[in-house]
């Protein structure tokens, strides 16, 4: 895969303690140690946990590895209206400006309102965006249980709980606005965090590690026991470090090109479609493209990995800063 070394993560990181997703953390703590990219800007957006909080989150990590705040943007606090103008946020205006010096990719860990709107103010810098690495998108019909088949602990109809398509969903319009204006995009679902999960050895590890590392363990904690108590699995799924590792290791990734749209799912059964809403990021051949869609566009899709990415990622986790 070719991809610029220039790096600009979107993120919507929230941990913070409490009940809240780890991954966003441990997707920077990896692109942000690694020699072969170059990280030029961070923006924050709404989404895991409102924007002060992402954003007070996202500083302190960069604090905790010896960097500069100054790296840091905030940008969106609410989703894309259709046909609204939208404020111009510190991270929209530091992105274009990013874009404007080269080609950058683009690792977004949340909704992707920061480069929607970005797009929608210079969409002449799409050109610019040489690679988009988002953490969503889904096969028509499908749902994701992540402990299908894993557990008989599941509380909800022996499966546990169902995960939407968190950031999808969280702003469409956006989706929509990136699918249609950038070419060279790859979409690294929920589905291929079926295959690592991350233990309470894996967390005890960290917090013998580097501080960094450490800050991230600690705050993990309770998102670990929310997944062995209601889940039922010995670990959780660390869905946005898929993003930053595809990015520095993508043989490690079992991908094709595809066609992704934004349109109703009829495939989705009953009672998911009243629950969920029945729209989403869909992805599938040509041929199974209905002609009726919000959005389109040609996709790469990542739906497995290879062996020894685990490895791959204790390695970038215990790194010293």
């Amino acid at each position: 895969m070719d991809r610029p070394s220039r790096v600009w993560i979107d993120t919507d990181a929230a941990c913070n303690g409490g009940n809240a997703d780890p991954d966003d953390c441990l997707a920077m703590l990896i692109l942000l140690r690694s020699p072969e990219v170059e990280v030029v800007g961070v923006s924050t957006v709404f989404g895991n946990a409102p924007l002060p909080v992402v954003d007070q989150t996202t500083r302190e990590l960069v604090r905790q590895m010896g960097g500069s705040t100054r790296l840091v943007y905030i940008g969106s606090s609410t989703a894309l209206q259709a046909e609204r103008t939208t404020p111009t946020e510190p991270a929209h205006a530091a992105l274009e400006r990013a874009l404007e010096r080269g080609p950058l990719t683009i690792v977004s860990l949340g909704p992707l309102t920061n480069i929607a709107a970005t797009l929608r103010r210079r969409p002449d810098l799409a050109d610019n965006i040489g690679l988009l690495v988002s953490v969503m998108g889904r096969r028509p019909g499908h749902l994701f249980h992540p402990a299908e088949g894993r557990t008989a602990q599941g509380i909800l109809f022996g499966h546990g709980p169902v995960f939407r398509d968190f950031n999808f969903n969280q702003d469409r319009t956006a989706a929509s606005v990136v699918l249609e204006r950038v070419e060279r995009i790859s979409l690294v679902p929920y589905a291929v965090g079926r295959e690592l999960m991350i233990t309470r050895q894996d967390l005890a590890r960290m917090a013998r590690g580097p501080r960094a590392s450490a800050w991230v363990a600690q705050r993990a904690e309770p998102w670990l026991r929310y997944w062995e108590r209601d889940i039922g699995l010995p670990g959780f799924y660390p869905f946005d470090a898929f993003a930053a590792l595809y990015v520095l290791h993508p043989r490690q990734f079992h991908c094709a090109k595809a066609v992704a749209w934004i349109a109703k799912d009829d495939q989705l059964p009953m009672p998911w479609r009243a629950l969920f809403g029945s729209t989403g990021l869909l992805v599938g051949l040509q041929a199974d493209q209905p002609q009726s869609t919000r959005a389109s566009g040609a996709v790469v899709y990542c739906g497995g990995v290879g062996d020894g990415l685990k490895e791959l990622l204790s390695g970038f986790l215990l790194q010293a800063n």
